[in-house]
Order: structure tokens, then sequence, then C-alpha cells
């Protein structure tokens, strides 16, 4: 390769930008003292073919323009200035670096002590620049052609709370798939696959969140170990989708099968949500490698220590903690986040550790400019926005607390629904506070149900088989002695541990199984479901599988007898969910509380029928709970104002350990009921059971029985 002339180029767009005729590269430092562009002719090339120096410098952005250069060209930058981590300046050109604005990245880092901008073991640690070059250890970021047949692409725009969210990783989720082609397991392509479509259509989720897709680093203990960053939540790039998941290519032929990806599951009517990390990246922390924004400008990237800059301030438990108040590192998430929408077609995002990007100083603030930019922007403010509310610094629990237009994921209705069907004796009145769309949380700040995403599992512990299944988390396997993974789960395992032949422990582990998942599917808010829960899904007890690309992690797919019928089951309870619209109100349940006299639209329930005294309501060893939902919304219209009006349905739950007859309520005396779900008989079919106004329904313990008031009744 030999570039006679290259032209001034614009700081504007930032990254690399291909015309039609040439390439314009842009990137932003605020105190690099000169920057050299590198163009590489292949992914393991050990040194670049051509090496340009930015002449160029306007608004704190270098930039040039390479005429000829075509999508599929390699680069990577290095960038010049002083290195001196006391004053937080970490430049080595000797280190070749990603540009963040990337669209694609060819590989993954090659570990070796060569990545680091620093002397692995000198005395001085890293004080002590190394001068190895990084080239033959390091990935290559990729030119794109953004251009692709998007026809007739349309977002499903399935309002939030018709949702029925569905969190998967894309390889796991097809890696062990018979029906999927070898060549497409573990891939973009292997997840819209029409068997795998056709699955997430069968199932009635209306939209996937997808573990995280930006291109990731896995860990070098960990590689060292013989293990890998599974989950992905270590970001390196976030403009470039994770090469690995492409079955086509890693030269730009992995954005192609990322978007056709998208267009398919929109055209079966399903959203893509992905999970984004924009609160700390891969570099780790004063000890870790330099692989772009450390060697690019750390001290606008980096949160850095304000009494010694060397060290970074850790909000997130990996090291750093990215710097979104800087201008120009908010940008960068606006930027990205604003690509993903417009030119990947994605339709939300969940944030990890969300509470993070709301910290101003040490504070966390939801006013900070972060929300303030999102609430503002006319693309991002009319996408799913969904915050994981808490991070691990001082104060960083927000459950409740994050602004319109945020729903999040309500950690206390995972932990309230477990106590209550785990026997932890907490009463009725929280499990209740959660059932209707946790009110008590959302309602002050002007949002709805839907501001709850309301879930009993996650990547992020046991799964629904695990959960009921061990008493203790069982993670050997991930090299930690165990002493990773949350101790605090809630989790039952019946009397033997893991796998047992015993039919008593099975018989209630799958009623078990039921219950979560019918609560979840029946409480007001947003379901979002794990993925392979609806089959039971083993991690083998570990609830901290961050690490395991292995079958502990994969879902398998050859199902036997118990996990076909829960299949079966889940199906059901998401039609029943979608046919009722009392169990996915967009509003709150009137009244100033969540109980008392004269509310027309809900009533809580003690057996005999009656309404549930306030020292009922508070007694912790009440474990019984009836709940009247009234199907007439006449405060809540459709498309055309006009009220919607669906069945009266009556929720039953036994928490205890005995049976208990319920009497129908004693407000509606001549009303006749159906059984539409019981979750001792999940044999019973719809309707096959009735139960009048004078009679009663007798719950097993530790059961659910959903019931409609009869039709003519109404």
């Amino acid at each position: 390769m030999s570039l006679n002339r290259t032209w001034p180029g614009t700081p504007y767009p930032l990254g690399a930008t291909w015309d039609g005729t040439g390439v314009n590269f842009a990137l932003f430092s605020e105190n690099a003292e000169a920057v050299e562009l590198c163009l590489f002719s292949s992914p393991k090339s050990t040194k670049e073919a051509e090496r340009i120096r930015l002449t160029e410098h306007t608004d704190q952005v270098w930039h040039v323009y390479v005429p000829g250069l075509q999508p599929g060209q390699l680069y990577g930058y290095r960038v010049h200035g002083p290195y001196d981590p006391g004053r937080g300046l970490r430049f080595n050109p000797k280190k070749l670096l990603l540009d963040p604005y990337a669209k694609a990245i060819s590989g993954h880092v090659r570990w070796s002590d060569v990545p680091f901008g620093y002397r692995i073991g000198h005395k001085k640690a890293d004080l002590a620049p190394d001068s190895r070059d990084s080239v033959a250890f390091v990935p290559k970021c990729v030119v794109t052609d953004a251009a692709f047949p998007w026809g007739d692409d349309r977002p499903p725009r399935t309002p939030l709370h018709r949702s029925v969210i569905y969190e998967l990783h894309v390889r796991g989720f097809t890696m062990c798939h018979p029906e999927v082609p070898p060549a497409l397991r573990g891939t973009y392509a292997g997840l819209a696959s029409p068997p795998v479509v056709d699955y997430l259509k069968s199932l009635g989720v209306t939209a996937v969140e997808l573990l995280p897709v930006h291109h990731k680093v896995h860990d070098r203990l960990l590689v060292e170990k013989g293990l890998s960053n599974y989950w992905g939540y270590n970001t390196l790039g976030y403009f470039a989708p994770e090469c690995s998941y492409s079955s086509s290519g890693v030269l730009g032929e992995q954005v192609r099968e990322f978007k056709a990806m998208v267009k398919t599951l929109h055209a079966a009517g399903i959203e893509v949500i992905l999970d984004v990390v924009y609160n700390h990246t891969a570099e780790g922390n004063h000890l870790g490698p330099t692989l772009s924004f450390k060697g690019i400008d750390n001290s606008v990237y980096y949160r850095l220590s304000p009494q010694n800059p060397r060290y970074y301030v850790d909000y997130t438990g990996t090291g750093n903690t990215l710097n979104a108040p800087h201008p120009r590192t908010l940008q960068l998430i606006m930027d990205s986040l604003r690509y993903w929408v417009i030119e990947m077609h994605v339709d939300g995002f969940r944030f990890d550790l969300a509470a993070a990007l709301a910290r101003t100083l040490h504070e966390v603030d939801q006013l900070s400019s972060f929300f303030t930019i999102i609430h503002q922007d006319p693309v991002l403010s009319q996408v799913k926005l969904i915050a994981e509310p808490w991070d691990l610094g001082e104060g960083g629990y927000q459950v409740g607390n994050f602004p319109v237009l945020w729903a999040e994921w309500n950690g206390k209705y995972r932990d309230s629904v477990r106590r209550f069907w785990n026997g932890f004796d907490t009463g009725v009145a929280e499990v209740a506070y959660r059932l209707s769309g946790s009110s008590d949380l959302y309602s002050h700040s002007g949002r709805r149900p839907y501001a709850s995403i309301n879930f009993v599992t996650a990547h992020d512990g046991f799964t629904l088989n695990d959960l009921v299944s061990h008493a203790q988390k069982h993670n050997e396997a991930n090299g930690e002695g165990n002493r990773d993974g949350d101790v605090h789960n809630h989790n039952l395992n019946f009397g033997a541990e893991g796998p047992t032949d015993d039919p008593q422990i099975n018989y209630l582990r799958e009623k078990q199984k039921r219950n979560f998942l019918a609560t979840l599917l029946f409480s007001q808010g947003v379901p979002m479901i794990l993925g392979g829960d609806e089959i039971g899904r083993t991690q083998r007890g570990n609830n901290n599988a961050y690490c395991q690309d292995n079958e502990v992690s994969w879902v398998n797919w050859r199902l036997d007898r118990r996990q076909r019928d829960l299949l079966r089951f889940t199906r059901r309870l998401v039609r029943l969910r979608q046919e009722h619209p009392v169990l996915r109100r967009p509003k709150f349940f009137q009244g100033q509380s969540i109980r008392g006299e004269g509310i027309r639209d809900i009533h809580w329930l003690k057996p005999s029928g009656e309404d549930m005294t306030d020292a009922e309501w508070q007694a912790p060893d009440v474990n019984e709970l009836g709940v009247y939902l009234n199907g007439h919304l006449e405060n809540i219209t459709n498309e055309r104002g006009e009220p919607i009006r669906g069945r009266n349905l009556l929720l039953l739950l036994n928490g205890g350990k005995d049976p208990v007859t319920f009497h129908m309520p004693r407000f509606a005396p001549g009303a006749g009921w159906e059984v539409l779900l019981d979750t001792a008989r999940p044999e019973l079919e719809e309707g096959e059971e009735r139960v009048n106004g004078g009679r009663g329904v007798t719950l097993e313990p530790l059961s659910l029985v959903l019931l409609a008031q009869l039709e003519e009744e109404t």
C-alpha cells in the first residue's frame, strides 16, 4: 500500500467514514501532542502497511481524509503525549489503540505483557512506561459500509405495558439448538434462523433483551484459567457488534449480519433491546491494559481520583468508571446510542449499573446531564430505556428514583416474590405492592406501572430451576473458591441439593416453578423471563456463570417430559396475560393507598372472601392473599378513546404449608367463576371447573389459582 497524497478531512463525524471515494478519519483527544493513523493489510498484521501523521487539528479533533480507501480497510491509532500517571496522563505511542468510534473490530486481544502501557514487574509498577510495540497483540478497527437493504423494516413499537421481555445470550441460546445449522449456532444469524424465531413467536414474547453485544475483551486472568468473559460486560467498542457472534466474517460482515437479525426479528413482531455497559470499559484500573481510551485521553474518558489522578474512581467493581460528566465522553455515549437506533434499528436499551452514569461527583443525581440530554433527544426519548438502578458506590441503590421515560429492573420485586413463595414469613403487604405494579416506588414521580420491569430471575443469579433446586451456590468452576456470586438468594432445594429422583421433591419443585412464572406473568408492570427458564434450564447451581462459555450456560434443547410440560404452561401464562387487559394495566389502580374502603378496581381479600383488615395486612405470618381485579378499566381508554373492558379476575395465592379454601368475594355473592389456571393442577383445562358465589376453591400448599368471572355475570 502506498499513499502519495492525503487531504485535510473534517473533524466531524468522529470515527472512520467512507463516502464512496475515500475515508475520513477523525479522533478526539484533548491532551494529545500528535496522532498517527496506522493502516493494515490483514487482521494478523504485525506491522502497519502505512503510517500517516495527522497534521490537522480542529476543536481538539485530529483528522485526515485518505482518498481511495475502501470498506474492509483495517486501521488503528498511535497517540503521542506525556506518560505521567501522576497527572492522569498515560500516552504511549508504542501501543496501537482502537478508535472509540470504530463500527467494526476484527478480533480480540492476544494476551501477554505487551498490551500494557507500563512495564509489568517493574519496581515502579505503572509509573514505568513499556516500549514494546503492541500491534501483534491487539485487534484492528475496520472501515465499514453503512448501506443495508432495510426495505420496509419498521420498529414494532410495542407499548411497554403490553410487552413481555425475554432475556437471552446471543451465543448461548443457539449453541446447542439441533435445528439451527451448525455453522450458524452461537451467532446473530442463528438467532434469526426460522426455528428460533418460530420458537420465540410461539412463546408469545414481544422483545428479546440481548446480553451485551458491544465488542468485548476477555479478561487476561480468565483466559489464563481457560475461561472467558462470556456475559460480555467488559466493553471496548461502543459502536462495534461483537465479532465472535458473526457467522459471515469480521471485516464488516458482522455489522450486516446484526442488521439482518434485527430485520428478521422485526418482521416477526419482536423488538430488540440491548444490554449496554456505559459505566466502565475493559481497560481496568491503573494496572490494566492500554487498548483505546486510556491511551487516547485517559483523564477525559475516566473518573480519576481528585487526590491522586494516578488512580481511578471505581463505582462499578471493575477498576474504572467512565467519565460521563465530561462533554466529549457524554457525546460518545449519546452518539453510540443514536447509532444503534438509527443505523442498527434496535428498539431500546437496558443500562448496566445505570446509577454510575448519574453520578455528578459522589452523589447519584437523577437530574445529571446524562438524563437531561436523553430526555430531550428526539431519537432516544422515543425508544425503551431500562435502568439497572444501582451501582457499587455509596448511595448507589436507586430503585424507584429514576426520572420519567425510564423503566427499571425492579430488584424489590424479585426479592419480595422469592421470599413470599419460599416461606420467609414476610406477610402479604410487600408482595401485594409488587403484584399491583409497585406504586410505592413509581407513582410519586408521575411514572406508570410499566416503569417496573418485573423479574424473578435474570442472567445474574440462579436460573429458575436452580432457584428451587439448590440451597447453596455452586460456583467452583469459576475458579474463585466459590466466593463469588450473591449469597442472599431466598432459595430452597425442598430436601435435596441438586437433581434428585425423589418424586415428591420434583413435584414440589415443578409446582414452585409454575408459581414463580404465574406470579411474574400476572403482575402489573412488565414481565421479563430469563431465557431457558420456561424449559427448566440449569446452570448446575452456579449463580454467577459470567465466565462459563460452555454447557453450564448454553441452553440445552433436548427436553424431557417435565420440561415440555413447563414450556406448555409458560405459553399458556403469556397467552392469558395478553388476553386479559386487567393483567397489564397502563395506569395504577385508583385510591390514595394500595388498599382501603371504596376502591373499585382492586380488592385485597382474605380466604373468607372479605376485605383484609389492617392487622392482617401487616401480620408477618399471613401468607394467603386474594386479589380481585375489576376488568372494566373505566379510566383507561384504547387508541380511539374507548374504555377498555375485559373480564373480572380473581387471583388467589397460598404461600403457606397447609391447604386453604378461598371463598368467592362477598361483594359479588351471586357471581359465577371459572378456573383459568391452577399451578397445582397444570393439566386442568381453562373453564373445565366452575365455582359459584356460595362455594369456595381449595388451594394446595404453595399454589396459585386464577379465576375469571363468568361473562354473563359481569
